[in-house]
Parts: C-alpha cells; structure tokens; sequence
C-alpha cells in the first residue's frame, strides 16, 4: 500500500507508536532476569578463545568456573539491554517521512534493518561503558580472573585471552535486533499485536 492512501501523518504515529510499543516488549523480554541464559537462539557462549579454557577446565573436573563466567556474561547482557532502550527511542523519534514510507511499505523486517544500519556503529559506542559497568556489577571480571588463574595451573595450556566487553556488546546487539525482528514481523501479521485502534488501521491496511 502506499502511504498517501491512509494519510502520511496517521501512517507516521502509528508506526513510530508500535515500533516503541516494539521495543519496550523486547526490552522487557531480554532485559529480564535469564531473557539471554536460557533462550538458546541468543544465549552467550564463552568466546571462542575461551573454549580451549572451558574444555581444559572439563578435563580435571573444574568446569564450573568456565559455567560461571558464561553465566555472568548473560546477566551483563540482561542488565544492560534496558538502558539501550533510550536510544532506540530516539532514533523513533527522529525517523524522517523518507524513512516511515520506506519501512511501511517495505519487508517485515523493514525497520529492524533501518535500526541496524543506522545505529549499529553508534548503539555499539552507547553500550560499551554500560557493558563495562555492567561486568562490573556481576563480578563476570572477577570470575574471568579466577578462571584463567585456574587454567594456568594445568601443565603445558597454550596462553589465551578474550575481550569480554566486545563479546557482549556483539552478542547482545544480535539478539535485540533479532527480537526486533521478530516483534515487527509479528505486529505486522497478527492483528492481536496491535495494541490501539490506530494501529489496527495502519497495520491492517499493508
């Protein structure tokens, strides 16, 4: 459909309206305690520097400390993931009519893609000192330390280390942008999505 068909303006409230409406579910779905450890589609592995850690750590009976670490990345992700919901928000905000006919007229995934391309680079920058606090908080440094003081123990290990900080951020950039994803495709196609009479008038009319 194209946007002067229902009005520009009707158009342009009620997709900035769901795509908020969007972003506060999947914020509150990630950002919640296990929203990252225990959804296996964006559950945060160790990274892969660190496998040969985690496995030589199975070897002799100490798995735990590589499970700990794991555990605590995923709960920096949780507790950052709502402080980057500011930005999202803003970028509603300042979407032109260019950029509303263009998602309202395009894929599902249409603005998922227009917040990767427009703020990966700076959304990447906004969550790298709350990452950083946020590893603070849970203590994943500490417990990054413990592990490999306890790998170095283990006779002939190769050296390794990992930037955890950048681990997070990648990861949990990925699965908000793939629960956004999910939330546009679903507000787009099921009627039981669209929270307000305007947006059963936008939506259903695509």
């Amino acid at each position: 459909m194209k946007a002067g068909a229902f009005g520009t303006s009707n158009i342009g409230t009620g997709l900035k309206k769901a795509l908020t409406v969007g972003t506060e579910r999947v914020v509150a779905l990630l950002g919640a305690a296990d929203g990252f450890n225990t959804n296996p589609e964006i559950h945060i592995p160790l990274p892969e520097t660190l496998r040969k850690v985690q496995s030589a750590l199975q070897a002799v009976g100490m798995s735990s400390m590589a499970d700990d670490v794991e555990l605590r990345l995923n709960r920096a992700a949780e507790a950052a993931v709502p402080k980057a919901k500011k930005s999202f928000v803003d970028a509603i905000a300042a979407m032109t009519l260019n950029d509303i006919t263009g998602i309202y007229n395009g894929p599902p995934d249409s603005a998922t893609r227009y917040f990767q391309s427009k703020m990966s680079a700076l959304l990447a920058e906004e969550m790298r000192p709350v990452i950083d606090g946020t590893l603070a908080e849970v203590e994943a440094i500490q417990a990054y330390d413990a592990m490999i003081g306890q790998y170095k123990e283990i006779p002939f290990v190769p050296s390794v280390k990992a930037d955890l900080i950048e681990h997070v951020i990648a990861r949990a950039m990925d699965g908000l942008f793939l629960y956004l994803g999910k939330e546009e495709a679903a507000t787009r196609e099921n009627p039981a999505m669209r929270s307000t009479d305007l947006l059963k008038k936008v939506f259903g009319k695509i």
